[in-house]
């Protein structure tokens, strides 16, 4: 496949699950608790299904890796990781920094990603060997000199395992020594921010791969890094502990805060 093509039809999902969502934000829908006691909403399982609509119309051979309606031709080269919605919590409140999330994947690796957020109208769209774009424009992420003094977000260190809140509140103590204060909330929306420049480190645990799979091809496409907490490249057989950085240089940094993790997996999902 032309990957011109391929991000063609992901705009299309994109644009297919937004046509799903905006009706319903701040409207009157319906919800379940799932087992992990986080919310689904009728807006999640109507976009999911948007999305897989089209692409068992023009991708048949395709897999399809979604986070409310699971998978199909698991054993396919090429896999579309959907999440409907990244930040439920945040759609439910009235929040507009949710987002779409679209992957592709070629034998396990991103090669394409979008994060899409269809309140605000902002899409930001990364695919290898491409600059990642904000709505059609390119963007690059922002130097960071030191780790003193970064921007750090995460959407909320109660979704990490006692473990891994240890080893991130290590890493703020380094970046605000005298006044902790990351940014909190925001799921994959902190990504997109990142990659236009905004912020600094995103630093996550307990993520499932239709959490992070987008994120790569966008956060590397303008200049950044992601990797696992052990500075791994991240695949559909990471942990979910998962690190994003505009300045590829400061990994090492973060790392050595963090003070060394294990590779066992911790999977807590919160979004």
């Amino acid at each position: 496949m032309d990957m011109q093509d391929d991000i063609a039809l992901a705009n299309r999902l994109a644009d297919a699950a937004g046509d799903a969502i905006r009706p319903l934000f701040r409207g009157d829908w319906q919800a379940d608790q799932k087992e992990d006691h986080s919310a689904v909403t009728e807006a999640d399982r109507a976009a999911e299904a948007a999305m897989r609509s089209l692409l068992e119309a023009e991708r048949a051979d395709d897999g399809i890796i979604g986070e409310e309606y699971g998978s199909v031709r698991e054993g396919a080269a090429r896999q579309w990781v959907l999440d409907p919605i990244d930040g439920t919590q945040s759609f439910v409140a009235g929040r507009p920094i949710f987002g779409t999330l679209i992957a592709l994947l070629q034998d396990g690796w991103p090669v394409l990603g979008i994060i899409d957020q269809p309140i605000l109208g902002e899409r930001w769209v990364g695919a290898i060997g491409q600059p990642t774009t904000l709505n059609g424009k390119a963007v690059t992420t922002r130097r960071c000199r030191a780790l003193e003094g970064a921007s750090i977000a995460t959407t909320s260190p109660h979704a990490f395992a006692e473990d891994d809140v240890d080893a991130y509140l290590r890493v703020v103590a380094k970046a605000y020594p005298q006044r902790p204060w990351p940014v909190y909330g925001g799921d994959c929306y902190n990504y997109g921010l990142l990659a236009a420049g905004h912020l600094d480190i995103v630093i996550e645990s307990g993520l499932k791969l239709h959490d992070f799979a987008a994120l790569v091809p966008v956060v590397e496409g303008a200049g950044g890094t992601m990797s696992d907490w052990q500075g791994n490249p991240l695949d559909a057989n990471s942990d979910g502990r998962v690190l994003a950085l505009g300045e590829p240089a400061r990994l090492e940094d973060v790392l050595e805060a963090m003070g060394g993790i294990g590779s066992d997996s911790h999977n807590h999902d919160g979004h």
